[in-house]
């Protein structure tokens, strides 16, 4: 069968097992499905081997100038929109989730038990002139070892820039060994990708069975609300630019992105899935390897259109449950707050909600409701990573498509 096919196979096997296990609390199974837990690890660290080199790599192979500002533009442009539409599906769910003055007081005294390490977190995240200075990495190594990918992808871009300006057989050399090397690890990508089965099975057996459905049951209409408004901005944004713009069929489309969603899905993570976008962007739309190595590593950096949706969601959610009143000027502000904590890619646990700290101190928010968010975090985070996989696939078919690479 095709690799997509034993990705969904192993994903649905995942679930099954770790809802059962869930369900019954059956040591067996629990047991069962923990065992599993350092098999997924290794596929992970297995795709975490490649990643940082392939990025370097394919980012030095691609081109910047028009071809960089096309995918900055398409990924601010969906990202504004999912703010958007984040506020207004939220604005239309929330009310149904009613709110007791005895839940509140309950909801706060578990928040405040463990808002100390939202606190730290939050510091640790660059805003302003530290976050403008830490753009040039002063260790662009340290900066690889640490996995800090966006000042890796700026120095990246400057040697790049930088290559341009030498002598044609010089520049040839270099740009002939950065592909040489991608397409050396995107071979090791494709033996990682035979185990990708196991892995997605292990990962998401292991956490559904640790966490079940207890976290959609406690706050059933605030997930509800995340997983309606990310489906209703793929219906609104992507899949006309993909229709409209990269004149693909959505069937199409969908059916060669589904490996990378599948691994968005168990891994939460938008860089892990990277190997499989490019796999997917080259041999199943064949877009130009020029095209594909630019835009993919930089969306799986830096686009966060699926973040912003659920961090627009979460700050109504938040509002509502302290009983703060967001008017159109507080919306203004916390929208413009959404947006710009996108631009930074915060490295430490749950990035989407930490990164919130800045827009709960703008809009009078108490820093103490992240900590709700980050217990519910597992569910909307599978779903907000294959928003974010989604636009990054997308984008690159748009792009394609603006460049006169028509993705087939």
């Amino acid at each position: 069968m095709r690799s997509h096919v034993w990705m969904t196979i192993g994903l649905a096997a995942g679930l099954v097992l770790g809802l059962v296990a869930a369900a019954t609390r059956l040591p067996a199974l629990l047991a069962a499905a923990a065992s599993l837990r350092p098999l997924g690890t290794l596929f992970l660290n297995l795709l975490s081997m490649v990643v940082i080199p392939l990025v370097v790599t394919a980012l030095f192979a691609g081109h910047v100038g028009r071809l960089g500002i096309r995918t900055l533009g398409f990924f601010w442009a969906t990202t504004l929109a999912a703010i958007v539409i984040g506020f207004v599906v939220a604005a239309l769910f929330l009310p149904l989730a009613g709110v007791t003055p005895d839940q509140q007081a309950a909801l706060r005294q578990a928040a405040l038990a463990d808002s100390g390490f939202v606190r730290h977190a939050a510091e640790q995240i660059p805003t302003g002139a530290r976050f403008l200075v830490e753009l040039i990495p002063a260790n662009p190594v340290r900066a690889a070892v640490d996995g800090n990918l966006l000042p890796l992808i700026v120095f990246t871009t400057i040697c790049a820039v930088a290559a341009a300006g030498l002598p044609n057989e010089q520049r040839r050399t270099l740009t002939d060994l950065a592909d040489v090397a991608t397409g050396a690890l995107i071979r090791i990508v494709h033996w990682v990708l035979l185990l990708a089965p196991i892995g997605i099975f292990a990962l998401v057996a292991g956490a559904v069975a640790q966490f079940g459905w207890s976290l959609v049951k406690t706050m059933a209409v605030f997930v509800v609300a995340v997983i309606a408004g990310l489906a209703v901005f793929w219906g609104a944004v992507f899949v006309p630019a993909v229709v409209l713009i990269a004149r693909l069929r959505p069937a199409r489309f969908f059916g060669v992105s589904w490996p990378s969603l599948a691994m968005a899905f168990s891994t939460t993570s938008s860089l892990a899935t990277l190997p499989t976008m490019l796999a997917a962007a080259e041999e199943g739309l064949k877009i130009p390897r020029t095209v594909a190595s630019f835009v993919l590593p930089l969306g799986a950096s830096i686009n966060r259109s699926g973040s912003a949706l659920f961090q627009a969601v979460a700050v109504v959610f938040v509002a509502r449950l302290y009983g703060v009143a967001l008017g159109l000027p507080e919306l203004f502000l916390a929208g413009t707050a959404v947006f710009l904590a996108s631009l930074t890619v915060a490295s430490v646990p749950s990035a989407s909600i930490v990164s919130l700290a800045p827009t709960f101190s703008a809009t009078g928010l108490p820093l103490a409701g992240l900590t709700l968010l980050i217990g519910l975090d597992r569910v909307p985070d599978m779903f907000r990573t294959m928003t974010n996989v989604l636009g990054t696939m997308s984008g690159v078919a748009v792009v394609a498509a603006r460049e006169g690479d028509q993705p087939a």
